[in-house]
């Protein structure tokens, strides 16, 4: 603060002039230390409406000339100059808090989103398990299907399959159709091998050398007698022989791939046996001769 220069007469004592100046340098401190008290005190309005230019100066001179702050700058201009930084500090400390929570959420919207992917991955992997499981199972019903569609068409095809085990050539004398004591016996030991089988027939070709409807007739009692012993002496099915009267047709031996001449009664017998019984017949004996090797 300026001090104002104060002529001093020099009519007065020098003891006057020393009062007046230290009076006029009171009076600016005093003016200094006033807005700092507690208690504010009452202005008129005209001092309000109309500031004096002293307190206008004060105010413009709160900074230095080169406008570093001055150390007697008052708390209210600070504040007023801090204000707006603290509200920028405060708005970047709001917008960081909402970046911060946005990040947090949309993370954790991926970790759900993460989870129920893996979830459905881990369910469709089950279910492509379970589709694998159901489709070998599938496969092997099919494959057990397939095999038993070949195997009942092998025995479809196998039920008019018959192969021949044995023959017998029952011979008779003068055509007559009583059976001798060496027929008998060839009759009974074929009925011996009969005992152990199943699926078999026998077909019996009855020959006489007579001619025409005789030869037929002749043919037919011989076979009769045949199929008659066999039922009553052996009791074999009678559905199990079937027979055909010859007569004098002419037959093939096994000397000869030339048909010849019949040239006395007989009846020729064929054991036929299914192959579907051979194959059950087997199985029994393959075993019993396996479980006598293993003792």
């Amino acid at each position: 603060m300026k001090i104002s220069k104060i002529a001093v007469p020099s009519r007065f004592p020098s003891q006057l002039a020393m009062l007046v100046l230290a009076s006029a340098i009171s009076v600016p401190a005093m003016a200094q230390q006033a807005p700092s008290s507690t208690e504010p005190q009452s202005t008129p309005p005209a001092a309000v409406q109309q500031p004096s230019p002293s307190a206008s100066s004060a105010n413009t001179d709160k900074e230095g000339f080169w406008g570093h702050l001055n150390p007697f700058a008052r708390k209210k201009w600070v504040k007023k100059r801090l204000d707006p930084i603290n509200d920028r500090l405060t708005e970047l400390d709001q917008v960081n808090a909402k970046n911060a929570s946005d990040i947090k959420d949309v993370d954790a919207r991926a970790q759900a989103g993460i989870r129920q992917a893996q979830s459905t991955a881990d369910s469709a992997n089950e279910l492509a398990t379970t589709a694998g499981n159901q489709a070998q199972q599938a496969n092997g019903l099919a494959q057990g299907a397939s095999s038993k569609v070949d195997q009942l068409h092998s025995t479809v095809n196998g039920l008019d399959s018959y192969k021949q085990v044995s023959d017998v050539d029952v011979a008779f004398r003068s055509g007559t159709p009583a059976l001798s004591s060496e027929a008998k016996k060839q009759l009974d030991d074929l009925a011996t091998n009969l005992q152990s089988r199943k699926g078999y027939i026998l077909e019996m070709e009855a020959h006489s050398p007579m001619g025409g409807a005789a030869g037929i007739q002749s043919s037919e009692r011989l076979a009769e007698a045949v199929q008659r012993y066999l039922v009553t002496e052996h009791q074999i099915p009678v559905y199990r022989m079937h027979y055909v009267a010859m007569g004098n047709a002419k037959v093939t031996t096994p000397d000869s791939d030339t048909p010849q001449r019949v040239r006395h009664s007989s009846v020729h017998i064929r054991l036929m046996e299914n192959s579907l019984a051979a194959q059950d017949d087997t199985a029994p004996h393959a075993m019993a001769s396996a479980s006598g090797a293993e003792r």
